[in-house]
């Protein structure tokens, strides 16, 4: 895996981002567009003027020029002008009109826009998905945050151009993107959304300087005998305060943590044709093959060879 700085990285690597799409979209007047698609992360830069997400809970969020937003799996929510609109929904099987530039339109279809996005969908080709999504927030904006708008843009113009190479440019970018909107949250000088920490998961427990420095030996060494008492030292905490903090912070056990991600280590290297089953066990910290499928028929629910076996059966995304 990555070297001992990197458990985001790990985390996007594992998840896999494949280009599902992305537009260049202006609007006028009122309009919303409903997001009902889970399973499609959702990502919005504001190039020029202002909109604002609309929960279904009532709450709002306004997006000026500059702002960027990544929803990796957050139901219920609409991206709307500023105006009140009270019209018919766009959406996903409703798409707003595309114009001659290849540009979409929304609202008014007269006059100038008032707002520019480029908006995206990207798909997680990882068997584990739902797992690696459970570590990171809902909803997560940052705030003018000019490196992003950078990669944004060039997501845009890939996704125009017909390019050799041009999925595995836009794979790649998306990579990048995501792992710079996850870490620019943790960055002092980048204003970010609080509602991206409110909830649980692996960037609290990396906002935590004592559960970063157990969380990034974990991920470096995901084979070492670690238990629960390593873990805390690497802390510098006792282990009691160190269980408490983790699953506050994180969302789970730190045993529990370490199964799901040794688990979601094996799942991928099982997919690799060349990998041995002796091999994935002492890559992921078991002393022998028998042992390892143990587990991991406990924790999947399937056997190694047949979910690796029906894994490659399944169509690709």
């Amino acid at each position: 895996m990555s070297d001992i700085n990197d458990p985001l990285t790990d985390v996007v690597t594992l998840l896999q981002p494949a280009a599902r799409y992305t537009k260049y979209v202006q609007g006028a007047g009122g309009w919303r567009v409903r997001r009902s698609r889970p399973e499609l992360a959702f990502y919005c830069a504001v190039l020029e003027g202002s909109c604002r997400i609309l929960h279904d809970d009532g709450r709002q969020i306004s997006l000026e020029a500059g702002d960027f937003v990544l929803a990796p799996a957050l139901q219920g929510f609409a991206l709307s002008s500023l105006q009140p609109y009270d019209g018919p929904d766009l959406d996903e099987d409703r798409p707003p009109p595309r114009l001659p530039d290849g540009q979409y339109r929304l609202g008014d279809a007269d006059g100038p826009p008032e707002v520019r996005l480029v908006v995206g969908h990207c798909v997680f080709d990882s068997p584990d998905s739902a797992l690696l999504l459970s570590l990171l927030p809902d909803l997560l904006m940052v705030r003018a945050h000019p490196r992003l708008a950078t990669l944004v843009q060039l997501v845009g113009d890939e996704s125009l151009a017909q390019r050799p190479a041009r999925e595995m440019v836009l794979s790649r970018l998306l990579e990048v993107l995501l792992i710079e909107a996850l870490r620019s949250s943790q960055d002092p000088d980048a204003a970010t959304d609080t509602a991206a920490h409110a909830a649980p998961g692996l960037l609290r427990g990396l906002a935590d300087a004592r559960l970063a420095m157990a969380l990034r030996s974990l991920h470096a060494q995901p084979a070492a005998p670690w238990n629960m008492a390593r873990l805390a030292r690497e802390a510098a905490l006792s282990r009691s305060s160190f269980f408490e903090r983790f699953r506050r912070e994180v969302g789970v056990a730190p045993m529990r943590y370490l199964l799901s991600w040794r688990m979601a280590l094996a799942k991928r290297l099982l997919l690799r044709e060349q990998a041995s089953l002796v091999e994935v066990a002492q890559q992921v910290g078991y002393s022998s093959a028998s042992t390892f499928s143990v587990a991991f028929s406990r924790h999947v629910g399937w056997p190694p060879s047949l979910f690796a076996q029906q894994q490659r059966l399944l169509p690709a995304a």
